[in-house]
């Protein structure tokens, strides 16, 4: 069916509205997927209801595939390149008929490519477009797994290089170009996106040798190499991301790219750590085509989006973000930045790394070794005529009076800190040195976030959870008579975990003027929280408690990402 024959039909039964499809039909020229794929991404259709529709425009039977075990043998009926090409799983054959699944049944030429290929009649299903995804990644397995890799790895005897400092450098780059080391680094990159790890772990211990996926905020163990592959494997990753294989004493910086198939670019932050036995190596995966820099999108709930959209329009004063190392702190400063991006700004950013690169924003990124740090690149920014400035991190007292009185002098300055909630962050500042007055006039607001996983839509199930326990957890009684909890009970959708995808979790506190006077009169955390609260400002348990009454996410997700109220 053609994208705008599916959009019509769509519109006549009212699924979606005429704006919808053309947002959809713009997106999908850019992306260049299906028009389904782009309504159900803009959540302008879930993929079931889909589905459905095109089952009934159809007269076709619609299934749910995760509930299909197929037959090996059917699968090798129709080619892997074929299915990828036309995003179609056989699943059963019938005398000389075979059922395969589609998303789109009115791809004509797919259903007659496949007669051709196998002398069979074909009969259609439609199935949701993300689901045959998951089928063809079970079922066609195109990366050499970690038993193909293992089985090559018997008849080659690799050369152990030994733990001390005099490493025979020249051995230790040949092993690393040896066939299955590569592969098997080649299986770890490509596997974690596969899985959509943030996060890789390969890590040395006294008698093992194990590599973890970061997935949804919690590390998962995948595989477990053999050990005398340890260093080979460590140097692999080193050379790709252009460090020094020689030096195995002192942690090391790099970045590898790597481009996969349909013109995707993918980057990994990578850090080599030593420790008693190795080098512990972990890349950041960065994929800039999954950055949501949309912040309706994010998660915010309206009136806290209200307030930070307020606050980051201000000509000048200080917008702060807090949070633990991976909570989206840069993706919510990078949201921030992408809708104050306009030619009649001039932005500068100091950043360690530069995660992402904008169009249009002066990027700098630190090199501590030769003195270019956060204090010395907002020294120099302020030389170069800025209206808006993001520093990466304020990590001491240098940088944060720097970026104070940046704040006081009509500059707007995004940055981040390392605090547990935003009433924090301003003992923080006082605690770096920062006099009380100048916290309380350049801080315009500060927002604190956690991410907590999403409870998986395919296989979401309500949960029965005792009354006292959502009271103790922070709900009224009234709220903990009538919420419904959901918990995923696990399916091949998200790797039987029950979680797929993050929301965040946000506490946003803008200075309104009684806690700029606590400040003043030196009032501590507890009594700026409890002040802010009156004021509507919703605590971090309180934000992640709506999550759960949205049936976003799970009461364990709640209990493990926040902590009670006092």
């Amino acid at each position: 069916m053609s994208n705008n024959r599916l959009g019509e039909l769509l519109v006549r039964n009212k699924l979606i509205s005429e704006s919808q499809l053309a947002k959809a039909l713009e997106d999908q020229k850019s992306s260049g997927s299906r028009l389904g794929a782009s309504l159900i991404k803009l959540a302008f259709i879930k993929e079931d209801e889909l589905a459905a529709f095109l089952s009934r425009q159809y007269g076709v039977p619609s299934i749910n595939l995760a509930e299909f075990e197929i037959d090996p043998a059917v699968i090798k009926l129709v080619p892997a390149e074929v299915a990828q090409k036309y995003q179609v799983v056989p699943i059963n054959r019938a005398g000389s008929t075979l059922i395969v699944a589609m998303s789109d049944p009115s791809n004509i030429f797919a259903i007659d490519d496949i007669k051709f290929m196998t002398g069979y009649n074909v009969e259609v299903v439609v199935a949701p477009e993300a689901s045959i995804k998951l089928s063809i990644d079970k079922y066609y397995d195109q990366s050499a797994s970690l038993a193909d890799v293992m089985s090559d790895l018997d008849d080659i005897d690799l050369e152990l290089v030994d733990d001390s400092d005099d490493v025979d450098v020249g051995s230790l780059a040949q092993a690393t170009e040896d066939a299955p080391v590569v592969k098997l680094v080649n299986l770890i990159l490509t596997d974690a996106i596969k899985r959509k790890a943030s996060d890789i772990h390969i890590e040395p211990y006294e008698k093992t040798f194990r590599v973890r996926y970061r997935i949804d905020g919690v590390l998962y163990e995948v595989m477990k190499p053999p050990m005398k592959l340890k260093n080979a494997i460590t140097s692999r990753i080193k050379i790709m991301s252009e460090m020094d294989i020689a030096e195995r004493r002192l942690p090391q910086d790099g970045r590898i790219k790597i481009k996969l198939p349909g013109g995707k670019d993918m980057d990994y932050r990578v850090n080599c750590l030593p420790t008693l036995f190795g080098e512990k190596v972990v890349l950041r995966l960065l994929d800039k085509s999954n950055l949501q820099l949309d912040m309706t999108k994010l998660g915010y709930e309206p009136k806290a989006l209200e307030w930070f959209k307020k606050e980051i329009h201000k000509p000048f004063g200080m917008v702060l973000v807090t949070g633990p190392t991976g909570s989206g702190k840069t993706v919510s400063l990078y949201s921030a930045l992408a809708e104050l991006n306009k030619t009649t700004e001039n932005i500068s950013t100091a950043e360690d790394p530069v995660e992402f690169n904008f169009a249009g924003i002066n990027q700098v990124q630190m090199h501590e070794e030769i003195g270019l740090n956060f204090a010395a690149a907002l020294r120099a920014f302020l030389r170069q005529d800025p209206d808006i400035i993001m520093i990466g991190e304020i990590r001491d007292f240098e940088t944060a009076e720097i970026g104070v009185k940046a704040a006081l002098t009509g500059h707007l300055v995004l940055s981040t800190l390392h605090t547990n909630d935003a009433p924090a962050t301003i003992n923080r500042l006082l605690n770096m040195g920062i006099e009380p007055f100048l916290v309380a006039s350049a801080v315009n607001l500060i927002t604190a976030q956690r991410l907590g996983r999403r409870v998986c839509s395919e296989c979401k199930e309500p949960e029965e959870i005792a009354k006292t326990a959502l009271i103790q957890g922070g709900l009224n009684p009234e709220e903990a008579e009538s919420v419904v909890c959901y918990k995923g009970k696990g399916c091949p959708n998200c790797n039987n975990t029950g979680y797929r995808g993050r929301v965040g979790f946000y506490q946003v506190m803008p200075m309104l003027e009684p806690i700029r006077e606590m400040i003043l009169s030196g009032a501590n955390t507890a009594e700026i929280k409890r002040e802010s609260m009156r004021a509507g400002v919703k605590s971090m348990r309180q934000a992640a408690m709506t999550k759960l009454m949205e049936g976003v996410t799970s009461f364990e997700e709640v209990l493990r990402c926040t902590i009670a109220d006092d």
